[in-house]
């Protein structure tokens, strides 16, 4: 039986790079579903058939409207990667204005294992709600990856988004889900 993982990629500097992130789960063996924040879902805007030709899925920004069938299989998994500081403080504070952040919000209260990686500088990452907000959601059953477990804020201007280490992100999925049957 395929798992199926929720990739959740919110407007940070390695969504430009989600593809990479797709095919690497994949070759885990994970059927891989794309959601992107409203602002990420701009960013790939013109290339969206790219990553629905590569999930072999709709790529999903948007609540469906009532009626309408999901489009996607059930998650066994959740991964938000990149989790920009955006994201993480309304996530934080239970604000689900995103599709993105809803699957997440409920989907962690629903037993579905939820990994989410941040990505954001250190000044960002000096705002007080960053502390709570990964507090917050860690005491709900997040697992976050940030500092040594995960990844380092950067300087400034000094990010490196194509060098993100989504290996990271998907070996600790693996190790919450464990292998495929």
């Amino acid at each position: 039986m395929t798992r199926v993982l929720y990739l959740i990629a919110c407007a940070a500097g390695p969504t430009e790079y989600v593809d990479k992130g797709v095919g690497l789960a994949q070759a885990q063996g994970w059927d891989t579903c794309l959601i992107l924040t409203p602002s990420a879902a701009r960013w790939w805007e013109s290339r969206l058939g790219e990553l629905e030709a590569l999930t072999g899925h709709r790529v999903r920004s948007q609540y469906k409207l009532p009626g309408e069938r999901d489009a996607l299989p059930k998650a066994d998994a959740m991964l938000v990667a990149p989790l920009s500081c955006t994201s993480l403080n309304k996530w934080g504070a239970g604000i689900a204005d995103t599709l993105a952040l809803g699957l997440v919000s409920e989907g962690v209260h629903l037993g579905v294992p939820v990994v989410a990686m941040p990505y954001f500088n250190q000044a960002q990452g000096s705002q007080p709600a960053v502390a709570r907000s990964i507090a917050d959601l860690r005491a709900q059953g997040v697992v976050l990856l940030d500092g040594q477990d995960g990844y380092e804020s950067h300087p400034p201007k000094g990010g490196k988004p194509a060098s993100f280490p989504w290996h990271l992100a998907l070996d600790s999925v693996g190790c919450l889900v464990g292998p495929p049957v």
